[in-house]
């Protein structure tokens, strides 16, 4: 699921979406588009540059397509920010056919510091895609806040 031709620098954005939050990351392989929607989905909450990235977390994921997977994958992290009371500023992944081996490196919630805006419940099939774009990769839904 890798694209060596390197030409787009891996990147995140948000989309508007009525009440929720579309979040799409970029890549020029699909796991690195995976680690910036993982970092979009992180930004809903806090500042990025307010997390640090002090204690790692191992997440694994198996789906019967790339689609579901990075819906797992979501869901997944939004459960260990829950469960964990944690934040995280850094994620790493693999795909290999449809098997995910991520990490993500974060810290506990401290309210002073992070400000928490609103709190993931799930990400959604809402505008589900994970696709092939000029010279890289876009994984994109929406998340229910």
């Amino acid at each position: 699921m890798s694209n060596n031709n390197k030409h787009i620098a891996s990147h995140w954005e948000h989309f508007a979406h009525e009440a929720d939050m579309g979040i799409r990351g970029f890549g020029p392989t699909c796991a690195e588009a995976f680690e910036q929607a993982a970092l979009a989905l992180s930004s809903i909450v806090s500042s990025l540059a307010s997390i640090r990235p002090e204690h790692k977390i191992t997440i694994a994921c198996t789906a019967p397509n790339v689609e579901l997977l990075l819906v797992d994958w979501l869901n997944a992290i939004i459960f260990e920010m829950s469960t964990r009371h944690m934040l995280f500023s850094r994620y790493e992944v693999q795909i290999d056919n449809e098997k995910l081996t991520g990490a993500a490196w974060g810290e506990t919630v401290k309210m002073e510091r992070h400000s928490p805006a609103v709190e993931p419940k799930g990400a959604t099939y809402t505008s589900l895609s994970v696709h092939q774009k000029n010279a890289g990769w876009v994984a994109q839904c929406v998340v229910d806040v």
